[in-house]
């Protein structure tokens, strides 16, 4: 490709419109490290149980990340966990991120602190994020929004956020792209109160 691909919120002409993200299913090791730390400690209800419908052996965990959206884990019994983190290939999972509401954004620090989970703060620009891993090795973004935008709304403000941080000649999209997004769209939206943090940005 030599044009940089149309950055815009509008629908593709495309053969298939998908309708959201159903589940996201991943291995995991065994059973009680995978509830221990995705239920016990991150809050997600455990929802459903059953073998694996592919392969009997093995269990099918279903939990509930927060809005009804599905994760999912091949367990066993048979297998270790293993801390030390992932290799990273074409094809695997680099990180998942899920949601924090940001009046429990320290909490959640404070939290990971109490079980000696190391993680690492950052302020990414339109929203800030705290990086730790799981049981396996794999790292999980909690992210939270440092401005209040309606779900349905927020494909738009993304996408007027980068026009304007291509205007601005900038690296990134930064805190006052996504202001300036939400002023042009008429979006009313709060801005939470975050502790500051390093910027996290690439050199």
């Amino acid at each position: 490709m030599t044009d940089d691909p149309e950055i815009t919120a509008d629908r593709p002409d495309s053969p298939i419109q998908l309708a959201g993200t159903d589940h996201i299913t991943l291995i995991g090791s065994n059973e009680e490290d995978t509830i221990e730390f995705y239920r016990d400690l991150l809050g997600m209800p455990l929802v459903l149980r059953q073998p694996n419908l592919d392969d009997p052996d093995s269990t099918h965990l279903f939990f509930d990340t927060g809005d009804g959206r599905i994760l999912t884990f091949f367990v066993s019994d048979d297998r270790q966990s293993n801390e030390q983190p992932l290799r990273h290939q074409v094809g695997s999972v680099h990180h998942i991120s899920f949601s924090v509401e940001p009046e429990r954004f320290v909490e959640t620090k404070e939290v990971l602190e109490e079980a000696g989970r190391g993680y690492n703060e950052f302020d990414r620009g339109i929203f800030h994020s705290l990086y730790t891993r799981d049981h396996n090795g794999l790292t999980i973004e909690l992210a939270t929004d440092k401005f209040d935008v309606p779900d349905d709304r927020r494909g738009e403000v993304l996408a007027t956020a980068q026009r304007l941080r291509v205007e601005d000649g900038a690296n990134f999209a930064e805190e006052r792209h996504l202001e300036a997004a939400l002023e042009e769209l008429g979006v009313e939206s709060e801005k939470y109160d975050l502790p500051d943090a390093p910027s996290g940005a690439g050199l």
